[in-house]
């Protein structure tokens, strides 16, 4: 059944976590098929997935090389996501992951395949964040602070923090 969205554009606020095997594209189709496996399971065994599907408040979207959950519930639900992922992960050393989480506006739309799919600033910035990451910790957004990249002391997390502004 496909997906249906408004023809006028609704805007919303989403808590975006996006999640990217590094070094994906460089694997062999088997081992890319076997981590994405592993990945899946992760992401699926996290206490925040299983409760916001539950409730019908999480939108996933594959990405071919990871994906997108979009979490329409708490702020804290992606954060609380990926660091249960990263916790998950450190048993399978094999999978090296990227993370970015970001809350910001996202309007419902159809993909090609008419899926239920979303686009708007907090699903792009969510990816941005990631890509700014290394392999390892969750990165996440603060939209108060200067551009700049550091070390959580208390948790040791890597916090990647742009301005809403930042170009």
């Amino acid at each position: 059944m496909a997906a249906e969205v408004k023809k006028e554009i609704e805007l919303e606020i989403a808590h975006v976590l996006f999640i990217d095997i590094v070094g994906y594209s460089k694997l062999l189709i088997n081992e890319q098929r076997r981590l994405l496996e592993v990945l899946n399971q992760i992401v699926k065994g996290t206490d925040q997935f299983r409760t916001a599907e539950a409730n019908g408040r999480l939108l996933t979207i594959p990405t071919g090389d990871g994906m997108a959950l979009v979490f329409y519930n708490t702020p804290e639900a992606p954060v609380e996501c990926a660091l249960e992922i990263g916790r998950a992960d450190k048993a399978h050393p094999e999978l090296s992951l990227r993370m970015g989480v970001h809350s910001g506006p996202i309007s419902g739309v159809v993909d090609v395949n008419g899926r239920a799919n979303v686009a708007g600033a907090g699903i792009n910035i969510a990816q941005r964040v990631m890509d700014c990451g290394d392999a390892g910790p969750a990165t996440f957004f603060s939209p108060n602070m200067s551009p700049k990249t550091s070390s959580n002391t208390v948790t040791g997390d890597r916090t990647c923090m742009i301005s809403a502004n930042a170009k």
